[in-house]
């Protein structure tokens, strides 16, 4: 039985070339698998196409948009997830649905081997890896970029000399991975940190510096959940694609920043992720209103941990799922509206309101009606500071 290789395929030059490096080197058939993530750009069904004139033997388009909206970004939201408190895991949070796909296709084709085109620079090769091994630990896997030591010019040479159709005039100056949640960009100029980016970097965001009438959304959720925009229902996916258009046109969720990869080096990245900001501030916004003091603060270090877990390519490990029943029980009272206002490149929250709100005006008003007993803070503050004055009498007594 002739072997079978399942490919991660993206369209581009690395997995293209790929589809006739594994032939060559491994006498398998490759058969082709395209996650639309909603990143947008070239018709999948030309990418499907192109699969197949590289010589793949079967190419098939998985549109997993739906499916990662509501299983994969929608708990990031409810976890706030922003890694180094900043970046909303945007290229983290697809590898992991497309792992399981993989999987999945290698299974339905009866291949014992998953391919994908990642260098060993970055974190997906690590994410697609440890991914694909917790859901089908007996699935080889082969990266023919990072094993075959294959660099940009070689791969030119390999489409040419095999005439693979990949126009490498369109080619961008800038590393690209994209899907709806977010869009990140790194090479090129952006490799100097010092290099302030210019406008053609960005594409899901318009100059935030540019005059324009502010925009004013309202936005609804149930249980932690993103279930209306301006009173009209919408699905998650509904949502973010809603959110991406109206804060994007306002300049919002445009991230520089120097991050610390998995693999040990920092990293220079620009990041657009105007609709995953603007639910997320939303989102943070609502809990403050309606989460408890202490379930609030140890959540902040649950998200933490959530989210380096995702980043570091641990979406299918114990501890995520259980980090997930933790955070879907502290969203049981995140219900309301939040009024957020675009304008500047920001999303600033300027309302909020909730039925499950634990904002009482008797007690919060320093005006007449004032229902906060001030008489029990006396004793109150001398209580909590008991401690501290008996360990300074200590330092006194002992001379320290």
């Amino acid at each position: 039985m002739t072997k079978r290789v399942v490919l991660a395929y993206s369209g581009g030059l690395d997995t293209s070339v790929a589809i006739g490096w594994i032939g060559a080197e491994t006498g398998a058939e490759v058969i082709c698998v395209a996650a639309d993530v909603g990143q947008g750009g070239e018709d999948m069904d030309q990418i499907r196409q192109r699969a197949l004139d590289c010589g793949a033997v079967e190419s098939v388009v998985l549109d997993l948009k739906t499916e990662f909206a509501e299983e994969y970004c929608l708990p990031a939201l409810r976890a706030n997830a922003l890694y180094l408190e900043r970046y909303p895991l945007v290229s983290a949070l697809s590898r992991p649905v497309i792992a399981k796909h993989l999987a999945l296709a290698a299974q339905q084709y009866g291949a014992d081997t998953v391919a994908h085109g990642c260098t060993g620079k970055g974190n997906d090769q690590v994410r697609f890896e440890v991914g694909i091994g917790a859901i089908a630990p007996d699935l080889k896997v082969i990266a023919p970029v990072r094993d075959s030591g294959m660099t940009r010019d070689k791969a030119i040479q390999f489409a040419e000399d095999r005439g693979l159709p990949i126009d490498q005039s369109k080619r961008s100056p800038y590393s690209v991975d994209q899907n709806f949640w977010g869009r990140a960009v790194e090479t090129g100029m952006l490799e100097d940190p010092w290099n302030a980016p210019i406008e053609d970097v960005y594409s899901y965001t318009a100059d935030p510096s540019a005059p324009r009438e502010a925009d004013e959304v309202l936005i609804s959720f149930e249980n932690g959940v993103p279930t209306a925009v301006d009173g009209k229902s919408v699905s998650v996916l509904e949502a973010i694609l809603q959110l991406n258009e109206r804060a994007g046109a306002q300049g919002v969720g445009r991230l520089d920043m120097v991050e610390d990869r998995l693999v040990g080096i920092k990293s220079r990245e620009v990041y657009e992720a105007p609709g995953a900001i603007a639910l997320i501030t939303a989102h943070q916004e609502l809990e403050d209103l309606t989460v408890e003091r202490d379930l609030r603060r140890f959540k902040f270090s649950v998200e933490q941990r959530w989210t380096e877990l995702v980043y570091d390519g641990l979406w299918f490990s114990p501890l995520r799922e259980a980090l997930d029943d933790f955070v879907d029980s502290s969203q049981r009272y995140v219900t309301g509206d939040i009024r957020l206002r675009l304008h500047g490149g920001r999303a600033v929250p300027t309302g909020r309101r909730g039925e499950g709100s634990l904002y009482d005006f008797d007690l919060a008003t320093y005006d007449t009606g004032d229902t906060f007993d001030q008489s029990l803070a006396k004793g109150f503050v001398q209580l909590w500071g008991l401690p501290s004055r008996i360990a300074a009498r200590r330092q006194q007594r002992l001379g320290k």
